[in-house]
């Protein structure tokens, strides 16, 4: 018998499981959320973040930092 089995998503993270993949405090993923910085997803009284964006946030701020350096 062959079963429907599609994969759930990745969990979603905490803003202290999300600081400690960043090596950064939970108020700064608080602070990053609030700035509009990172995306978080609120469910009722909680407020995740999607693995998905916190990697975008790293990619764009890779990019915000890169090139080159001259000198």
């Amino acid at each position: 018998m062959e079963t429907d089995r599609t994969p759930l998503p990745p969990r979603l993270l905490t803003y202290k499981e999300a600081g400690a993949y960043l090596g950064l405090t939970d108020r700064t993923i608080w602070q990053l959320v609030h700035e509009g910085h990172l995306t978080a997803v609120r469910i009722g009284g909680s407020v995740r973040i999607d693995p998905a964006d916190l990697k975008d946030f790293i990619q764009r701020n890779k990019n915000r930092q890169g090139g080159t350096r001259h000198g």
